[in-house]
């Protein structure tokens, strides 16, 4: 995509049109929304399928291996699909990364014919297609959208998570996304948000259910699998850039949350994205 945003509505033909294709895992070099009005999808992101159903909001990071299939549901599909390049984003862009870490698709409780989202996406595509957009203005539009997506996000995921908990959590996500490559420890993300080892664990097993180490090995398994995809960096290279001092307990720790081998892995996507 060489604009710097593209936006788009996606309806009924265009689902019949994908569900003949092969519609095979895939990777973006620009970030997207999708905006689920009307029918569902089965969204394959971060090596999971699940199914979501209209209203929803779909988040995927540039670089992800994902896969959409749309669901007709009552005869309809309506979405929305908002494509941008990272630095259009530039202000709001790692807050996104940092919301959507751990679940790329929300339910999106808000009338889903005229709530601000809609609305707001509705108007940015109108300005794109006047003859000279004003992108500065579109620019303000989507992070007015965002900001929309991330405030629903963010209290669909409090279910009772106190104000304190949820900020020191995704500070945590955002000290996260600039060192899970490196060789860290409980310790370090614990310093660095000024807290006892013991206190992050317990805010991360209580909106997680996951140690801090197992989100660490969690994002560090993620980033491995879109390399192992995306590159031909060996196995190797892969362990040593993601801080693993030994290539043989790197390929351990994959097969055991994945239940393949880094090379099984890499072989068999890649025979899904060449198909």
């Amino acid at each position: 995509m060489d604009e710097p945003v593209h936006i788009f509505k996606f309806g009924v033909e265009d689902a019949k049109q994908v569900a003949k294709s092969s519609n095979e895992p895939h990777i973006h070099n620009f970030e997207e929304i999708l905006i689920g009005k009307e029918g569902a999808i089965e969204h394959f992101i971060d090596f999971e399928t699940t199914v979501v159903e209209a209203p929803y909001v779909c988040f995927i990071t540039k670089g992800k291996v994902h896969r959409v299939k749309p669901i007709l549901k009552d005869g309809k599909c309506d979405v929305w699909v908002i494509r941008f390049q990272s630095e259009f984003a530039a202000e709001i862009i790692f807050q996104l990364y940092a919301t959507f870490h751990n679940d790329a698709n929300i339910f999106w409780p808000v009338d889903r014919k005229t709530g601000r989202i809609p609305i707001l996406t509705e108007m940015m595509h109108n300005e794109l297609t006047h003859s000279s957009p004003s992108f500065s203005l579109i620019r303000h539009l989507l992070n007015a959208v965002i900001l929309l997506i991330l405030s629903k996000k963010n209290k669909q995921e409090e279910n009772g998570i106190s104000k304190q908990q949820n900020e020191t959590f995704t500070n945590f996500l955002l000290i996260l996304e600039e060192n899970f490559r490196r060789p860290l420890g409980v310790n370090f993300y614990a310093e660095k948000l000024f807290m006892s080892s013991r206190n992050l664990n317990l805010i991360c097993q209580n909106i997680l259910q996951q140690s801090v180490s197992e989100i660490v090995e969690t994002r560090k398994l993620i980033e491995a699998k879109n390399l192992l995809v995306s590159t031909d960096k060996t196995i190797a290279e892969i362990a040593y850039e993601l801080g693993y001092n030994e290539n043989s307990y790197f390929s351990n720790v994959f097969k055991k949350k994945s239940g393949q081998t880094p090379g099984e892995f890499r072989s068999e996507m890649k025979t899904m994205l060449t198909s």
